[in-house]
């Protein structure tokens, strides 16, 4: 790479210095010493690139300086002069004691979600409108506001900010309506592998107890009131517990007098409630592998995590910072060196080490694929052990704190940091200089400091190795990375969940439990009778109302309509010799191949002609759905493509159907959960299914009606 950045140098330089016609002889050597130069510049910077440069003294750190004032009620004010551009923001921050939630989690979330959806002088539309039309912004949340606007119109963002802030209504409508959409949120995070690490983790990590540890479910939602919101406001939007940092283009004597202005007024109503008591997260006494079942997934999400005690600005917070970045903290950190570019068994794997006045954490994690999550457990724990082990050289240490010392650098650039900075430092008591001097601390830290952090703070033996994905892949190799040999199992919420195993009773099998599922439903005499059927089903997308309309006739002609809002997002008519797909995209031809594959939809009840259409099946084993007790087959067609599909072992139902198609990275995973069995003439259907993986969240569709050897209009099969 060398020579060639050279060469490529000296072609680029040879082009531009070509002599033209008429050129002078001094002309081409005045040319000449400049390439001699250029050479010798180009030199000097590929030897600059060989290594790290070389440390120098600490800069001292000139930060911009914040002014503090409070104001009668006990509200805090920082202020950060900054002219460059004719802006200013306003943010407001509530240092409310951290509370346990319970069996309501969410309801805080939602109290701030609520406060700028109307007040007692206006709506939320006419707050939304007035916001718009000076071209300011507005959010809100349980931490207070974030408001920022043109200086011009610094008094009408804060009299809409006061409004908000004081004379908040709740609606009640608004209420639901958000918790509609929390709900709706929690479905697709439930689908998610990253979103149920998270998690499950903090569960596993802080117990379900601690406030950190207690996540929002669409239970814990339903149970809200829109009391609890308000009460939650009442208790600790209060101005003796706030603060507000002003930033941007203001004198520190405009922004007193304006926060006087509107913010003076605030009262406290009562005081401030203490923290509850709950108990402290402590870290498993051992090493614990524990493993949520993600069916269908060709990635595995592992996490190592737990619980460390690290409070903000400690003696150990530059020092720790430090030694995480080296081991997962930036792109060439050991772990991401490791497991992407030399084991290339994830696209990242990182780490963080996060201080809390409560409770700090450890967690560190990478997506892997299925058949290396074993693999990359070992080199998790090899590289926890290198840290604590193995000190970082000087290159390696240097780049560390470049690295450090440029993301510290870029952030000054922001006037925001300097408030956040004022701002952290009146919350944790920090010493007055602590930023001023944090390159100079940051430079200090050596390689025998950062082997002691990772002592106190990198516990391989113990913690929890949370892995989320597909238990038939991956669970039976994780059992050897426990100290006691076990793998514990968890929900998608953190509940432990009995491990059935795959014992399988004397004489069942995969044809026994399609038979019981048959039988369940009305029995093969009656399904074999089917010779057509039609199911309108109907559910709530983000493009409006979606209607889906199958149509089967046996033996071989299917098809389908999706629309929304008045249009036809798709359509597939198979006749059983041709067939077409017409969409938003176009139109085009189904081909031979395709056809087939519908002509298996086309079979009503195809599970009744398994065996004479070369279907395989297999009996995988027991597992736990969701609290159901579940037979778990593998159903693969004449083609080699495979499913799950999930059995209800207390009636034979059939709850879940499980397909990826494709392979490594271009992998799709569909999943459909079957409820709400109804009798259709005589036979039971399920008459609710959940699609997951199809669209960014999951699609629950009704049915609006079902037929069974109804009259089919020849006019659906047409394709002219």
């Amino acid at each position: 790479m060398k020579k060639l950045s050279i060469y490529t140098l000296l072609l680029l330089l040879f082009a531009a210095c070509t002599p033209k016609t008429g050129e002078k002889m001094t002309d081409l050597k005045d040319k000449s010493e400049g390439m001699e130069d250029a050479i010798k510049k180009a030199q000097a910077t590929e030897a600059f690139r060989q290594g790290a440069p070389a440390p120098t003294a600490a800069p001292k750190i000139e930060l911009g300086e914040a002014k503090e004032f409070e104001l009668k009620n006990g509200l805090k004010v920082i202020v950060v002069e900054n002219h460059k551009l004719p802006r200013v923001s306003f943010q407001l921050f509530i240092d409310a004691p951290v509370i346990a939630e319970g069996d309501k989690a969410g309801y805080i979330d939602l109290a701030g979600q609520l406060l700028n959806k109307g007040t007692t002088t206006k709506t939320k539309a006419e707050i939304d409108e007035a916001i718009d039309f000076i071209g300011a912004s507005l959010s809100t949340s349980s931490s207070g506001f974030y408001a920022e606007s043109l200086t011009r119109h610094t008094d009408k963002i804060l009299a809409i900010a006061q409004d908000v802030l004081m004379n908040p209504t709740f609606p009640q409508e608004e209420f639901e309506k958000a918790k509609k959409q929390t709900i709706s949120g929690l479905a697709q995070a439930q689908e998610d592998p990253s979103s149920i690490a998270a998690n499950v983790g903090a569960v596993l990590r802080y117990g379900k107890d601690h406030p950190y540890g207690q996540i929002t479910t669409q239970k814990t939602v339903d149970d809200i009131k829109l009391e609890d919101c308000k009460a939650y406001y009442e208790n600790f939007f209060q101005p003796q517990i706030s603060y507000l940092v002003i930033v941007g283009d203001i004198t520190p004597d405009a922004a007193k007098a304006a926060a006087e202005k509107y913010f003076g007024a605030w009262k406290k109503t009562n005081e401030v409630a203490v923290r509850g008591s709950y108990p402290e997260a402590q870290k498993p006494g051992k090493r614990q592998i524990d493993f949520v079942d993600k069916a269908g997934a060709v990635q595995s999400v592992v996490n190592v995590t737990y619980p460390v005690d690290m409070k903000p600005g400690g003696a150990d917070a530059i020092k720790a910072r430090v030694m995480n970045t080296a081991f997962g903290g930036y792109f060439r950190s050991r772990l991401n060196g490791n497991l992407r570019e030399d084991k290339a068994y994830t696209y990242g794997a990182r780490s963080t080490l996060n201080s809390d006045r409560l409770v700090g954490s450890f967690r560190a994690y990478a997506s892997v694929r299925n058949e290396v999550t074993d693999s990359s457990l070992v080199q998790f724990l090899y590289e926890m052990e290198r840290i604590r082990k193995t000190p970082l050289d000087n290159t390696e240490l240097t780049l560390v704190k470049n690295v450090m010392n440029g993301s510290f650098a870029r952030s000054l650039e922001s006037p925001e940091t300097v408030a956040r900075f004022a701002l952290n430092t009146a919350r944790y008591d920090l010493p007055a200089d602590y930023y001023n001097t944090y390159l100079e601390k940051l430079a200090a830290v050596s390689a025998n400091d950062i082997v002691e952090m990772a002592q106190k703070y990198i516990t391989p033996d113990n913690a929890h190795i949370l892995v989320v994905g597909n238990k038939s892949d991956v669970k039976d190799k994780l059992a050897i990375f426990a100290t006691d040999g076990k793998v514990n199992s968890y929900d998608v919420y953190g509940n432990e969940v009995q491990d059935l195993g795959t014992e399988i009773p004397a004489g069942m099998t995969a044809e026994k439990v399609l038979e019981d599922y048959i039988n369940a439903i009305g029995g093969k005499k009656k399904l074999s009778a089917v010779k057509s059927t039609k199911t309108v089903m109907t559910g709530d997308t983000q493009m409006g109302q979606m209607m889906m309309t199958t149509v089967t006739v046996a033996p071989d002609r299917f098809a389908m309509m999706i629309g929304a809002s008045g249009m036809t997002i798709q359509q597939i008519v198979v006749d059983g010799n041709k067939g077409k797909m017409n969409g938003m995209g176009g139109s085009r031809d189904i081909s031979p191949e395709e056809i087939e594959d519908y002509k298996d939809q086309a079979t009503p009840f195809i599970e009744t002609v398994y065996a004479e259409m070369g279907y395989k099946t297999e009996l995988q084993g027991i597992e736990n759905l969701n609290g159901v007790k579940c037979y778990v087959i593998v159903i693969t067609d004449p083609k080699g493509q495979a499913k799950t599909e999930y059995f209800d072992m207390s009636n034979g139902l059939k709850i879940r159907t499980v397909q990826t198609v494709g392979e490594g990275a271009e992998a799709q995973t569909s999943i459909y959960d079957y409820a709400d069995y109804k009798e259709v003439s005589g036979i039971k259907m399920p008459h609710t299914t959940t699609a997951t993986g199809m669209m960014p969240m999951p699609l629950t569709l009704k049915a609006k009606s079902i037929e069974i050897n109804g009259t089919i209009e020849e006019a659906i099969f047409k394709m002219d």
